[in-house]
């Protein structure tokens, strides 16, 4: 099929996905897009005609692909919109796709902790990318809910100057595929790019609207370091240890965290739509803060209030800014 070596290129894939979501990005401050194999994208055979299938891991790399390839790639995201991709399991279906796809995108920084053995299991032709190469990743000490050493962050889009670096690694990835659209990958590419600048622009000033005091995140798992850095806020604690919600925690940190936010005042705490918040409600309870659910992890669909990415930042930020706001 499209006349590429299944077998040669299956192991490309492999490769590229153990370094694009397993070891850490490129060194801090670099802004160029980096891969692990760059021949393999224009190994890429589209003589059978029809546009570029790509498939995406998650609705929101999905989205920004889909904002850069306009009409001339065909995106599906592997994950629904309102899943968990902490906890995603892939069916047949999902295989299926994959092993047909000229081009995965994936998150990276070990967000898709099921993809290593999907691709196994599905074959197919399709090199991988992680759109969050070069990004300079955050890590969680082991003080602080981590295993085996330091683990990295994956929330990278809750920062849209991260999602800016993910629009380089995907225009120069499609360009790579299929050089006789790039013309129309940069200039859908510099669109995207000015509407992320003015999100962060606008986020800034939705954020300027708190004191420094009251800006104090509490959240079901590590999920907004990457914004807090940006934004200026302190992330008080976490309910679950660790940058994924498969961790658990232990009575001893529930309290410890209850008293940090008696302490400090915190006034919410946030929690992500996708999962169900039997420990936000039972802190609540305890402590007599808010509970706030946010799209944080996934599109909501057509008909939600995140249904694209930058619907998503708009909406979360202003449920944070409207909780916090005394």
């Amino acid at each position: 099929m499209f006349g590429v070596n299944r077998r040669a290129v299956a192991c490309v894939a492999l490769a590229w996905l153990l370094a694009g979501c397993s070891s850490p990005a490129s060194p801090a401050g670099s802004q160029a897009p980096v891969f692990s194999d760059p021949a393999s994208l224009a190994a890429v055979d589209l003589a059978g005609g029809g546009r570029l299938r790509v498939v995406a891991t998650t609705s929101i790399v999905a989205d920004v692909v889909a904002h850069v390839g306009g009409q001339a790639i065909e995106v599906s995201a592997l994950i629904p919109p309102g899943v968990d991709p902490h906890a995603f399991e892939p069916t047949p279906q999902d295989l299926g796709r994959v092993a047909e796809a000229h081009l995965i995108f994936v998150n990276g920084f070990g967000l898709e902790a099921f993809l290593e053995t999907m691709l196994v299991n599905a074959g197919g032709q399709a090199p991988v990318v992680s759109v969050s190469e070069g990004i300079p990743p955050r890590t969680l000490a082991e003080d602080e809910g981590a295993h085996d050493g330091a683990e990295i962050d994956p929330h990278t889009w809750l920062d849209p100057n991260n999602v800016l670096i993910w629009v380089d690694n995907i225009q120069m990835a499609l360009t790579a595929v299929d050089p006789a659209d790039a013309s129309a990958f940069a200039q859908r590419a510099d669109v995207y790019r000015a509407e992320l600048r003015l999100l962060d622009d606008e986020i800034r000033q939705q954020v300027d609207t708190l004191p420094a005091a009251d800006r104090l995140l509490v959240t079901d798992h590590a999920m907004f370091g990457y914004f807090a850095d940006r934004y200026g806020f302190q992330v008080v604690g976490a309910l679950l240890p660790g940058f994924s919600t498969a961790a658990e925690s232990s009575a001893q940190q529930l309290a410890a965290l209850e008293q940090a936010i008696a302490r400090l005042g915190v006034r919410a705490v946030f929690v992500s739509a996708q999962i169900v918040p039997d420990l936000a409600q039972r802190l609540a309870e305890d402590t007599g803060v808010r509970v706030v659910m946010l799209p944080a992890h996934a599109l909501t669909g057509p008909d939600g209030p995140a249904p694209d990415y930058l619907s998503l930042m708009r909406y979360t930020v202003a449920a944070i800014v409207d909780a916090l706001r005394r």
